[in-house]
């Protein structure tokens, strides 16, 4: 069996994830080097890699510049990052494992996905939500006939109020010049599993969205920069003392610091941004958006992405001529009903037993990656390919330019036609 080698660029938490992840292989894939500007997060890394000095970088520009060193270069750095080092890593020798989005505007993800082709690599894209329990065996019923035709799917993502203000009032991103727009960042998941399930061509893409409520008009009275400063709402739930207390050692405290304790998070939102007021910050992106779509044989999507829900989840709603499909991504339970029959409800923790990152996905990701880069017979039902991926993405950038523009219709395939 190959041993598939793996460089790393960016160990922030998702960077953090993957190599742990490649840890499970033994010893049919390993982590040979590293590279990321922050100290706290190479030792960290390194405290289970191992590695030798001369294979831990301070930057994947320095690590690029070195011999190739590796069968696959996964990046997992910012979003506005991405290009460069994928071109880089591509043009090296590299495969690549992508975190998504592959890159910030429609032109550097066509140049992306035409370099890999140039060059015959591998690219796969971490699209993790293809690769759950709960969406291969909604593939597999849609796939089978269950439903008969798709005419219909409705979906939503509840970001949850606590992930919204982590990650896009006060974290990464919070503003549209240091990262992407939210629809592309946060949803380009979903978009793509809307490809995927109907496998189809999408049209027509049509948005609304704002940022409403985490604005300086929505601040209350006498509340300081920083949660931290004598903030006498002690009864606002986005207090950033104490909700990121609350939560050592798990995530988000964990993005804050990779080994979090109440003395290193303090000193974090003395001087960060994850310690201000989330209605004084500087962010611009959305807190709620639609995306309604039209794909070929006149199906019809409704996509609803939305910062307020109790929880973070994702709810889909699939109506076909012969029944419907519905389910909540963390009940790990779908629901089918055919037309004149009794509903079947299909228990997923029955045929499955691990479902850590991302509902399951991180690790069966990794598990298609090992055999996709080693060449082995395998199930590629799920697989993400980035000829495949930047669809979902054509589709985010069409939808914020319908958003900017108040609602107009885009054409997808002019849209896709102007970019060249």
């Amino acid at each position: 069996m190959k041993k598939v080698t793996f460089a790393f660029i960016g160990l922030g938490n998702r960077g953090q994830v993957h190599s742990k992840q490649v840890l499970k292989y033994g010893d049919r894939m390993k982590v040979v080097a590293i590279a990321d500007p922050r100290k706290t997060c190479r030792d960290f890394c390194n405290s289970f890699l191992h590695l030798p000095e001369d294979r831990i970088f301070e930057s994947g520009e320095e690590l690029l510049k070195q011999e190739k060193l590796a069968d696959v270069m996964v990046i997992a750095t910012g979003d506005r990052q991405h290009k460069a080092h994928a071109i880089a890593a591509l043009e090296k020798g590299y495969d690549l494992l992508l975190e998504k989005p592959v890159a910030v505007t429609p032109e550097d993800c066509k140049e992306i996905a035409d370099t890999a082709l140039r060059l015959g690599r591998k690219v796969l894209v971490c699209h993790v939500l293809r690769y759950t329990p709960f969406y291969k065996e909604i593939k597999r019923l849609i796939d089978s006939g269950a439903v008969g035709k798709i005419e219909a799917i409705q979906a939503t993502e509840g970001v949850g109020w606590y992930h919204i203000a982590h990650s896009y009032v006060r974290g990464n991103w919070h503003k549209l010049a240091d990262s992407a727009p939210m629809i592309l960042a946060k949803s380009c998941h979903d978009l793509d599993l809307m490809v995927w399930l109907t496998g189809k061509k999408c049209r027509k893409v049509t948005s609304f969205g704002s940022l409403d409520y985490f604005t300086k008009e929505n601040c209350p009275p006498d509340a300081p920069a920083r949660c931290m400063d004598g903030c006498p709402h002690d009864e606002c739930p986005f207090h950033a003392l104490r909700y990121y207390l609350s939560t050592i050692p798990k995530w988000p405290s964990r993005v804050l610091h990779p080994e979090p304790t109440a003395e290193n998070i303090t000193e974090v939102l003395r001087t960060s941004d994850y310690g201000k007021c989330v209605f004084q910050m500087d962010n611009d992106v959305v807190d709620h958006q639609i995306v309604n779509l039209l794909f070929e044989d006149n199906i019809t999507v409704s996509f609803q992405m939305i910062g307020f829900t109790a929880k973070q989840d994702r709810t889909i709603r699939i109506m076909g001529t012969k029944g419907e499909i519905w389910g909540n991504l963390h009940d790990n339970k779908i629901h089918v009903q055919h037309f004149g029959g009794e509903e079947q409800i299909i228990d997923l923790t029955q045929t499955n037993t691990d479902f850590s990152g991302h509902a399951g996905g991180d690790t069966r990701l990794m598990d298609d990656m090992l055999h996709y880069e080693a060449g082995d017979d395998f199930d590629r039902i799920s697989l993400t390919p980035i000829d495949r991926s930047v669809e979902s993405h054509f589709i985010a950038f069409a939808a914020e330019k319908s958003r900017l523009s108040g609602g107009e219709v885009v054409d997808l395939p002019q849209f896709i036609q102007s970019i060249g």
